[in-house]
């Protein structure tokens, strides 16, 4: 028995190529001729499929002024004012038209139809290029105000509604109540066991809630400055929570990749929102859908039907942990941000905007006003802001850091507008607050806008 001989893979490859080539090589460039009545069907199937409603429309259009008379317009007079192009060549039957043109297109300039066979015209419109635009010139923004009182990072604030003071609370386990006007103490709670992480003064009660690392979401009724209330469920620090703004439901998000979804009264965890694979670093509520939005380190944002319980949608365009989320206060529309880029999105469905990029940091916090300034704070102390409908970055700067501090202290980790809109509250890692207004004297002539449309991309991603 002879022994079969072994050929490596490439060889027996080379082989086979070379048989193919052998048996096909008689017939190189020698192509069948083309039919060119096949080669005019197959056009012409192209063109009513892709074509066809425009020809049937033009057919329609056609039959409609014939019957009225006046079919010389369609044939080809010029009667338009514009010399607008109209596509008018359209078999009566498929595939052929009584000229012979088998169906082929024929531009020619559309008359002016009558107020009657206006909706039945097809028209070629000139299409208008895109257009960048430009910026709205916004005055820019200066510190007037540091406040110093707590002993340890500042993490959070809140203003109350009536604009006449606004809180904070640190890393010292103690929220303080700050005058607005005057940037004096009016008062501080203790209770928090550990850092005070996010604060929210209800508009309908004179209630003030707070949650922070020590697992604990506090009510406090500030008639009696005294806590009346403890929200119980969360399994480890809570980071975030937001006040739905018609009805009183309370919801905390926090390390342990949840939201919680609270009855304000009774106190009762309505729903537990799960889905998020980490930390859940940001929430906000709204009364229009999507009722609560969250951001999270797992790089994701969701939008939740506050009703059922359960995520209607999942936002994965950023590529790294999404650390805050804000909302527009007039338009349907939400920003987060990430250290790759701040992202726009318009309500309910979360459709993609534009991208914001520039931010090169961990961006900590954002805050917009009715202005449409949006600012960014970020983990290095810089603070960028930007104009909210083009994207438009008009002013940056870093922020001073408190004599005798590091430069390291530089942080920025959660920064407000007063309700009005004219007023920056910014909490930093300085133990200080401070509070940032328009610069007055500045005008259109002395800070222009730096704009070059050639250089501004949106990339889609």
């Amino acid at each position: 028995m002879e022994e079969v001989q072994r050929h490596s893979v490439h060889t027996l490859v080379f082989r086979s190529l070379k048989r193919t080539h052998d048996f096909f090589v008689a017939n190189q460039s020698l192509l069948p001729e083309i039919d060119e009545t096949l080669e005019k069907l197959k056009y012409n199937i192209k063109a009513r499929d892709t074509y066809g409603l425009v020809f049937d429309r033009a057919a329609k259009a056609k039959a409609l002024a014939a019957k009225r008379g006046d079919s010389d317009r369609i044939e080809g007079q010029h009667g338009g004012k514009d010399g607008v192009l109209a596509i008018t060549a359209a078999g009566e039957q498929e595939g052929s038209t009584p000229d012979g043109t088998n169906g082929q297109m024929a531009l020619v300039p559309a008359a002016t139809p009558t107020p009657q066979a206006a909706s039945s015209a097809v028209q070629i419109l000139p299409k208008k290029a895109p257009t960048i635009p430009k910026p709205k010139w916004h005055a820019p923004w200066k510190l007037c105000r540091v406040i110093s009182g707590h002993l340890g990072w500042v993490r959070c604030v809140a203003v109350e509604p009536g604009n006449e003071w606004f809180a904070t609370g640190a890393a010292d386990r103690v929220i303080k109540i700050w005058d607005l006007a005057s940037g004096k103490l009016k008062l501080s709670l203790t209770g928090h066991v550990s850092t005070v992480r996010a604060l929210a003064v209800s508009p309908r009660h004179p209630y003030l809630f707070s949650c922070g690392e020590d697992r604990q979401v506090k009510c406090w009724d500030l008639e009696y400055n005294k806590v009346i209330r403890h929200y119980h469920g969360h399994l480890s620090a809570v980071y975030t929570m937001s006040l739905h703004p018609t009805i009183d439901v309370l919801v905390t998000a926090g390390r342990d990749s949840t939201a919680r979804v609270w009855d304000m009264r009774t106190k009762a965890n309505i729903h537990t929102l799960t889905g998020h694979t980490n930390t859940v670093a940001s929430v906000v509520t709204q009364a229009a859908n999507p009722q609560i939005i969250t951001g999270s380190h797992d790089s994701t944002v969701r939008l939740w039907d506050l009703a059922a319980g359960k995520s209607m949608c999942t936002l994965t365009n950023h590529k790294k942990s999404v650390r805050a989320i804000v909302l527009h206060p007039s338009l349907y529309m939400f920003a987060s941000a990430s250290p790759d880029n701040i992202k726009q999105w318009r309500c309910p469905e979360g459709n993609f905007i534009q991208n914001l990029g520039g931010h090169n940091s961990i961006v900590n916090c954002m805050a917009v006003n009715p202005e449409g300034v949006l600012v960014s704070g970020g983990d290095n102390g810089t603070m960028f802001f930007w104009d909210w409908r083009t994207g438009y970055n008009f002013q940056r700067f870093q922020a001073a850091v408190q004599p005798g501090s590091m430069d390291s202290e530089a942080g920025i980790f959660s920064m407000t507008f007063d309700q009005s809109g004219s007023r920056l509250i910014t909490t930093e890692a300085d133990k200080t607050i401070k509070i940032y207004k328009e610069d007055d004297e500045a005008t259109e002539e002395s800070h222009p806008i730096n704009w070059r449309p050639e250089i501004i991309k949106r990339r889609k991603y």
